[in-house]
């Protein structure tokens, strides 16, 4: 009779997807995470966006909400300020996208072998190792028209500088020295303008991560064929530089549309919400001392989610795209 205690036993289904679970077991606990502080709150924001509700309880704790349906919405529609808020959303997209060409133009002047590179390669990555906080800081100093650049250099050039007969030093303008963030027409594209600071910095690292991964037998192969200059970098460099930009571009549109931290030290929305955006019209409606209208909130939240929303399923879709056309 044949022994068969030592016969060969089939493997369990865990050693045989061993491959397929490993990845599973890494990503599960993010997931969990994911889900309780990211999907979780944008339902809760969209079902919160149905109700008019100031954050209160009764006495014997059930809420005050009071649901009010697509009413926040039609509100929003009547809201001026909601109005110039999404008009300055669109103003930052549009204006933020000049980070991506201007940190390439700088990639590609660092991208050289030359005395203290390194130094001046730190330099212009320095803004975006600092706080946003601090950028805001500065440029409201830098904007400040007594004592800023933009107000010195204004009155160097249209300034004259008297002393009376006690020896006091006056000074005439031509023009009056402006006050960029006191200007309801200015103060938006000053904020832009600080915001660009450290983004050009971010799109300027991505290139030069990207430009060591040139090839450079593509390189030798077009400059024997007489390619140099425009032509060059045109049909050779930035082709190869395709991933850097699509992240360069995701970047940019995303830190334009969440824009809050510059508004908030710069301005704080004014003046009179001239510099608004969603993230920070929301906040303001909502959560600030002078806010308290959660509903109303979450229904401005909505709508910055769905636009961002579209950006982000686009930017998906190319990605499947591109690993679609690799295989």
């Amino acid at each position: 009779m044949a022994d068969i205690s030592h016969a060969p036993t089939s493997p369990s289904w865990l050693r045989r997807n061993k491959l397929a679970v490993a990845p599973w077991i890494f990503l599960i606990p993010a997931l969990i995470f994911f889900a309780i502080y990211v999907v979780i709150p944008i339902f809760q924001s969209l079902w919160l966006s149905l109700y008019e509700w100031n954050g209160l309880y009764t006495a014997d704790g059930q809420s005050t909400a009071e649901w009010v349906g697509l009413g926040n919405y039609t509100k929003l529609w009547r809201d001026p300020n909601f109005w110039t808020s999404l008009q300055n959303n669109v103003a930052w997209l549009v204006l933020y996208m000049v980070a991506v060409p201007v940190g390439l133009i700088i990639a590609l002047f660092l991208n050289q072998t030359v005395t203290g590179m390194r130094f001046y390669k730190s330099m212009f990555f320095f803004p975006f190792v600092i706080s946003q906080v601090v950028v805001g800081l500065i440029f409201g100093w830098f904007y400040n028209p007594d004592f800023g650049v933009v107000g010195s250099l204004w009155k160097l050039a249209f300034c004259e500088e008297t002393t009376n007969i006690l020896g006091n030093i006056t000074s005439k303008c031509a023009k009056p020295v402006p006050d960029i963030l006191s200007s309801p027409e200015w103060a938006t594209y000053g904020i832009i303008a600080a915001g660009l600071w450290p983004q050009i910095a971010y799109c300027m690292i991505l290139y030069l991560t990207g430009l060591n991964n040139v090839a450079p037998d593509q390189i030798e192969a077009a400059r024997l064929d007489g390619a140099k200059g425009w032509k060059m970098l045109w049909y050779v460099v930035v082709p190869q530089l395709k991933p850097a930009t699509f992240i360069a571009v995701v970047v940019t549109v995303i830190g334009a549309l969440r824009s809050f931290d510059m508004i908030a030290i710069m301005t704080q929305g004014g003046p009179f919400g001239s510099t608004n955006v969603l993230s920070y019209y929301m906040y303001e409606v909502a959560i600030s001392e002078y806010g308290e209208r959660y509903g109303y909130g979450s229904a401005v939240a909505t709508v910055l989610f769905g636009i961002m929303l579209i950006f982000i399923s686009y930017f998906l879709w190319r990605m499947y795209q591109d690993e679609k056309g690799l295989r």
